[in-house]
């Protein structure tokens, strides 16, 4: 499976922070906003990752995460020169994709709970068309609504519905079979001009091959796009961390522990910032590991 992160975007939200910085890089707690989005796809045991962003903001990526080689990773960059929707990410990372199965999540989108890495493996293992991951919210009229039978197939999709069918909202994470870049490649724009990842999700509705992963009681699911949901994002990574001393999103962390490298590589990434608590916590967890 390959990885698709879309990191976007003007921003305009959070403006005038995003003035002069990508909104992904932004900080949530200790760490960039970009290392959520990117640690879910390393816990999916995805290493092969194209990253997405605006011409101005791309290079900025690089500069911080490099070719991934540091944490077994192969990850790429390319241009989304407009804001065309987020079903163009399969056109821009078509090549990406090749003959492969292909997972997208939103750049501002930030996942924690109990067994994610085995919710993302069982997603793997049964994916026939698409799968998607759904959330509880309050105001279910905000986002894409999802209608389930009882065994978690979907019946129906609405964006932003006058009256919801659930309140299971479609969050920013989405498993595709191969034939999402076609689907992709036929779209027509919407009536904002995009090409809009719910009509895409639709044609797998409607043909029977959509399917929805309830993310419970447990889970945090937050989309740091405003500047009131970056700072409560902040605020819950940094609760969590003080109270259970382990990090949140730490890609060092998951580098080691799905094996991508070795407990002396992940010791010398902790190194090179070692003057920080992050850093301090990235050398423990190799020391820690090396001797178990």
């Amino acid at each position: 499976m390959k990885g698709i992160i879309l990191a976007g975007g003007s921003g305009t939200r959070l403006h005038p922070l995003t003035l002069a910085t990508s909104k992904q890089l932004l900080p949530v707690g200790d760490k960039p906003m970009i290392y959520y989005p990117l640690s879910v796809l390393m816990l999916a045991d995805i290493r092969d990752i194209l990253i997405i962003s605006t011409p101005t903001d791309l290079p900025q990526f690089p500069r911080l995460l490099g070719d991934g080689s540091d944490y077994g990773l192969n990850l790429t960059y390319r241009e989304q020169p407009e804001p065309n929707g987020i079903a163009e990410a399969f056109l821009i990372g078509a090549s990406h994709v090749g003959d492969d199965t292909a997972a997208l999540v939103l750049g501002d989108n930030i996942y924690h709970g109990p067994s994610f890495y085995q919710v993302l493996a069982d997603a793997r293992a049964t994916l026939d068309g698409c799968v998607l991951f759904g959330y509880r919210v309050g105001d279910p009229s905000r986002y894409a609504v999802s209608e389930v039978d009882e065994t978690g197939r979907l019946l129906s999709l609405e964006e932003k519905p006058e009256h919801p069918r659930s309140n299971q909202a479609v969050t920013g994470l989405y498993f595709y079979d191969n034939a999402v870049v076609d689907i992709a490649k036929n779209l027509r724009p919407s009536a904002r001009g995009e090409l809009e990842i719910t009509d895409l999700n639709r044609w797998y509705v409607e043909r029977d091959r959509a399917h929805l992963v309830n993310l419970g009681r447990g889970f945090a699911w937050l989309d740091a796009g405003t500047p009131e949901s970056l700072l409560q994002a902040g605020a819950y990574v940094c609760a969590l961390q003080e109270r259970q001393g382990v990090r949140i999103a730490c890609i060092e962390e998951i580098a080691l522990r799905m094996g991508f490298i070795t407990s002396s590589q992940c010791h010398r990434l902790g190194a090179r910032i070692g003057h920080s608590s992050y850093g301090q916590y990235v050398m423990a967890v190799a020391e820690e590991l090396a001797t178990a």
